[in-house]
């Protein structure tokens, strides 16, 4: 039995290698992955430029704590803040500890205004993390049953409405940021709308709130470009990244710019292990792959193939509501529960996750090949045919 606290219901197969977006199992079969660990695996398994690189890093230094200048941190955040238009940079180990740190920055700056009890606008069906603040602003009684009394601050709206925002901006005058997600990863694949992203950084400047993105799922290529605000054409104040940061390596980023700059001192915030020399190595590595290899135009090449593979394979299924997603973040949404799908993925031999209770999710690394894209298409369109006709 073993001592593994029970948090996860996890299936019934264990990895022992990866290549590229096949893993094989500790039997010897092996697996097309078209979740990437969760939208982590940014360059798949096993990519020799990254494994090169950690195991030197690993020959140097892993860590030496956050007391002394890190030249490889800096070297990062520059890069970071150079991408998104940013101004600075914190570092974490993961994306419920960015939103952290973008909650705790969104308060400190009500307190700079005179705001006693600041409330951040966040959205129904969205996700932040587990921790105590991260689950009150996700917009899912599931995660949060059982942890109340919940922290408080939070005000919720549906997403896409515009009209809500201003609304409770009207009404509550503690109101201080705007929480949300491009793309909504754990709520199903809800992509935002390009003109309500700059809806919302108008009303931000109106009211001198801050603009807070997440995109811990999103963001580092998945959808095409950087970040994926920047296809709306805006620039929050504040933004969050973690998952396919590193490669794999554990790392979150709080990025600050305009209002948001300048606020937090030493002694406002803090993370041990944030930041430290191996977590900065995969990253600058998975970085520079990405830029090499040209993998934010693949994403959106291999993305396509994948969405119109899906959407003709199953235009004539009846229980398919459609087929959503940007690059490589993907969703296919049924008109039932379909948690059942990813044991049958993995009897086939394909990697695939299920939110939301119906939308089957795909996150494939940004160097899936167009073949794979087309095989991943055809294989999942057959198993959504027929868990359908079931």
């Amino acid at each position: 039995m073993s001592h593994v606290m029970n948090t996860y219901a996890r299936l019934p197969v264990a990895f022992s290698h990866g290549n590229g977006s096949r893993v094989t199992d500790t039997e010897g079969r092996t697996y097309l992955d078209g979740l990437s660990g969760i939208a982590v695996n940014t360059l798949g398994h096993n990519h020799p430029a990254l494994v090169a690189a950690i195991s030197a890093q690993a020959g140097r230094l892993l860590h030496t704590s956050n007391l002394y200048r890190m030249p490889l941190q800096e070297q990062l955040a520059d890069k970071l803040a150079a991408m998104s238009a940013m101004d600075e940079v914190f570092f974490c180990n993961s994306g419920c500890e960015a939103n952290e740190a973008a909650i705790k920055l969104a308060r400190f700056y009500g307190h700079q205004r005179g705001v006693d009890n600041p409330a951040i606008i966040v959205m129904e069906h969205s996700f932040h993390g587990r921790t105590l603040a991260t689950l009150s602003a996700t917009g899912s009684r599931k995660v949060q049953a059982g942890f109340e009394p919940l922290v408080a601050g939070f005000v919720r709206v549906p997403f896409n409405d515009l009209d809500a925002v201003r609304a409770i901006g009207e009404r509550n005058k503690n109101v201080v940021a705007v929480m949300f997600e491009v793309v909504q990863g754990e709520g199903g694949i809800h992509v935002c709308d390009p003109g309500y992203q700059r809806g919302l950084r108008a009303l931000c400047d109106e009211n001198a709130w801050l603009l807070i993105c997440d995109e811990v799922q999103c963001g580092m290529g998945r959808t095409g470009t950087w970040f994926a605000f920047q296809q709306a054409g805006i620039r929050p104040d504040v933004a969050t990244l973690a998952k396919g940061l590193a490669g794999g390596v554990p790392i979150g980023v709080c990025l600050a710019g305009g209002k948001a700059a300048g606020l937090l001192k030493p002694g406002n915030h803090g993370s041990t292990f944030g930041g430290n020399q191996l977590a900065t190595t995969a990253a600058l590595t998975t970085l520079e792959v990405i830029e090499k290899e040209k993998l934010l135009a693949n994403a959106v090449t291999v993305g396509g193939i994948i969405r119109d593979g899906l959407a003709q394979a199953l235009s004539d299924v009846p229980g398919v509501v459609g087929v959503r997603g940007m690059g490589l973040i993907i969703g296919v949404e049924l008109d039932r529960p379909c948690g059942d799908l990813v044991q049958i993925g993995l009897d086939a031999g394909l990697l695939i996750n299920v939110t939301a209770e119906r939308v089957v999710r795909l996150l494939p690394a940004l160097n899936f090949s167009a073949d794979e894209g087309r095989e991943l298409a055809a294989r999942l369109a057959a198993l959504i045919r027929a868990f359908l006709s079931s």
